[in-house]
């Protein structure tokens, strides 16, 4: 057990599965296990076997049972990305968006991108919602419609100042297309930059391309907001220049036509009237700077508040992190904030009207089912080459535990892998929960350790040169 751990404050449940665990023969296994996982606060349980051979002469290499794993099982990361289900995972996902992001902003060849795209012009643009009627805010003059000046933090921010005509369902109807209303966007920008170029956009195509990343974010109020970095380059993508035309200034004015152009008009549907769909006005696009240039939005800014964003979704403003089963199970949910729970009934009055668009099963998500995080092809890497490098890593370093030959060193060797696995469960008791989380806790703190060290040693680096 790690020393700088406390055991004060648990409840007794927990206390005694924690020396249950701690006393028990795997103990120590079981450890090693979930320090692999990172700490996973609810990893995956199999049960099975592998078997790596010689294909050509039958000859076995090494074998694999969970017979003699702690409960007879292997324990592997969920893989979740949202920290309220998973703090461990969630962390490994938002660091994999930074360095999704920050390649696409720096270049990075191992990662596909050039240091040449840093060149290229780049904004930082955030698309938010329409008003669906006043809330509680902190407006810069220092007090709110309702009289009050709130405080950072307060819990009746974001919500509605009159709920009795609050556009409850507009608000989840808006939610809910906000990504097609993204894909506008991306289909009307194009267009916006041809007509200015005045070429076709067949011929943009052949000296211009636009990449982005994009994550969305809840605001205080429940409404969808979409983060994006969005880059001007060349015909081949990021191994080319755009043109010399292709300027920050034009970027930043077609995507303003562009998102003023994108809507979506839905026919009436029961006792609801018909409506269009559109962005809010508070369009807001930055320039990114590259870093020392002075700039207060650099790409490691941006690059972190992307990340940031990644691993939250709907939580953030009080509901359930969770699929809502019947109606009557959110009469079960008693801390919920009253203008989440209007907007979580919202998607169960419209679900019949609008049957198609599935309103209740994302009622926990107030409507949006659309991805959090997106990318254009060519913008950077992809998240599944960047677990793909974790898996490679770990599975050379297991080939040189067991002497098995490395694949990059001798391309003619090959070995056949024959595995049998099963689900066997998933998740802690209330004792190893405690202890994961410390797990966690601990690699996290020596990962951010290291990280400054290094950061630190490249500062002197260049002090020095």
């Amino acid at each position: 057990m790690n020393d700088t751990a406390t055991t004060a404050g648990l409840d007794p449940t927990t206390l005694t599965d924690l020396l249950r665990v701690a006393g028990s023969p795997g103990f120590d296994r079981w450890q090693d296990q979930i320090r692999r996982t990172g700490g996973c606060a609810d990893p995956i349980h199999l049960s099975g076997s592998t078997k790596t051979i010689d294909p050509a002469t039958g000859t076995v290499f090494s074998t694999y049972t969970t017979d003699g794993e702690p409960g007879g099982r292997l324990r592997i990361a969920c893989g979740n990305r949202r920290a309220s289900r998973c703090p461990s995972c969630a962390w490994t996902y938002a660091g994999d968006t930074y360095h999704l992001i920050r390649a696409g902003l720096t270049g990075d060849p191992a990662k596909g991108t050039p240091h040449t795209v840093r060149d290229h012009p780049r904004v930082f643009a955030t698309l938010t919602a329409p008003s669906f009627g006043p809330v509680h805010n902190r407006p810069t003059s220092g007090r709110c419609r309702c009289g009050t000046q709130h405080a950072d933090g307060a819990t009746e921010l974001g919500t509605a100042l009159d709920p009795g005509t609050y556009d409850y369902a507009g608000a989840v109807l808006w939610n809910n297309h906000a990504g097609h209303l993204w894909r506008y966007v991306t289909i009307y920008l194009p267009r916006e930059l041809a007509a200015r170029a005045g070429i076709t956009q067949k011929a943009l195509r052949k000296c211009l391309r636009v990449s982005y990343g994009k994550v969305a974010e809840y605001q205080k109020r429940g409404a969808i907001h979409f983060h994006a970095v969005i880059r001007f380059d060349g015909p081949d993508g990021p191994d080319s220049p755009p043109p010399t035309w292709a300027t920050l200034d034009l970027l930043t004015d077609a995507l303003r036509a562009a998102a003023a152009r994108a809507e979506i008009a839905l026919p009436a549907a029961g006792d609801y009237p018909a409506r269009v769909l559109r962005w809010g006005t508070q369009l807001d696009v930055q320039p990114i700077g590259a870093f020392g240039n002075g700039e207060d939005l650099t790409e490691q800014a941006v690059a972190s508040y992307v990340a940031k964003y990644a691993t939250k979704a709907a939580e953030t403003t009080g509901t359930v992190d969770r699929r809502i089963g019947e109606l009557a199970e959110l009469d079960k949910l008693p801390d919920l904030p009253d203008h989440t729970r209007r907007l979580i009934r919202a998607c169960w009055d419209l679900d019949a009207a609008y049957p198609d668009r599935r309103l209740w099963a994302w009622a926990h998500m107030l409507g949006f089912r659309g991805h959090f995080s997106t990318k254009s092809r060519r913008y950077s890497t992809t998240l599944g080459a960047l677990r793909q490098v974790r898996a490679d890593y770990r599975a050379n370093q297991q080939r040189a535990a067991l002497g098995l030959p490395n694949p990059d060193d001798h391309p003619d060797a090959t070995t056949l892998t024959v595995a049998h696995w099963a689900y066997a469960g998933h998740g802690h008791t209330p004792g190893e929960s405690w202890l994961a989380a410390n797990i966690h806790r601990d690699l996290q703190h020596n990962r951010l350790t290291a990280r400054e060290h290094r950061a630190e040693l490249e500062d002197l680096e260049e002090g020095h040169s």
